[in-house]
């Protein structure tokens, strides 16, 4: 949507950006409403959306360029401030960091916030935990996962005008995989799959592995082709000190 916004309906990088996130903020309310209405599990219900979305790009893309890459972005975003949010350094003294660092950090601060010293953080665990109960105790359990469901998809945009800028492109096969990192990072964080347990710190740590194994293999002598090995490994043993620490934390020895 960012892409050919900016390359083949003329649409300037900042509307641009706020149709795609128009775009994904619908697509996570429907999927929340499908959920809430319907009672289906949320990963059945995404990987579906997923799927439909990943078909529907190719052929949209295919049809508009004939192609499956959307390219020649750099005429319209070079020097374009607004683009250099997403896509240009972040200056601290002598130092530079990348703006997807900063988003990073940013978004990891946030999530933190809201869910460790907010009522609606609270309501979140509560949703995740038992939803029944936290709907007992007048939790708008619906409302928070519809929320939940856009603040995921919005993320999601978040990251596709951080790579489309940086790269000056899009590609409809990018990122493919990419949602099986991001269960890895969680989960290698700490957060349960069953919910009511987790917490935006230990993601972001998870996230850093991760990255720091993709780049550590071809650094060690490893073929890289044997990434996603390496992966399952810290997965597992990822999985198995944070249900270690989990259990020691609440007193549970079996």
């Amino acid at each position: 949507v960012l892409a050919l916004g900016i390359a083949e309906f003329g649409l300037q990088p900042w509307l641009a950006v706020i149709v795609a996130f128009g775009f994904a903020l619908a697509v996570g309310a429907f999927n929340g409403w499908l959920v809430t209405r319907t009672g289906l599990p949320s990963f059945i219900v995404t990987l579906g959306m997923l799927f439909l979305l990943r078909g529907a790009t190719i052929g949209i893309t295919r049809e508009i360029t004939g192609r499956t890459q959307v390219g020649g972005l750099r005429d319209t975003t070079d020097g374009d401030l607004f683009v250099q949010f997403f896509a240009g350094d972040l200056v601290i003294g002598d130092f530079s960091l990348p703006a997807s660092i900063f988003w990073w950090v940013l978004v990891t601060v946030v999530a933190w916030y809201v869910l460790t010293r907010t009522t609606f953080g609270n309501w979140i665990f509560g949703t995740g935990g038992n939803a029944v109960s936290a709907r007992n105790v007048g939790v708008p359990v619906r409302g928070v996962k519809i929320s939940l469901f856009m603040a995921t998809a919005g993320a999601a945009a978040l990251l596709a005008c951080i790579q489309v800028f940086t790269v000056g492109s899009a590609d409809v096969l990018r990122g493919e995989q990419k949602e099986l990192e991001a269960i890895a990072a969680s989960v290698i964080g700490g957060t349960l799959l069953t919910g009511g347990y987790g917490s935006p710190i230990g993601a972001f740590f998870g996230a850093l592995m991760l990255g720091m194994t993709k780049v550590g293999i071809p650094l060690a002598g490893i073929s890289a082709e044997w990434y996603f090995a390496v992966l399952g490994i810290v997965l597992l043993v990822g999985v198995l000190l944070s249900n270690l620490v989990r259990r020691r934390g609440t007193g549970v020895r079996s």
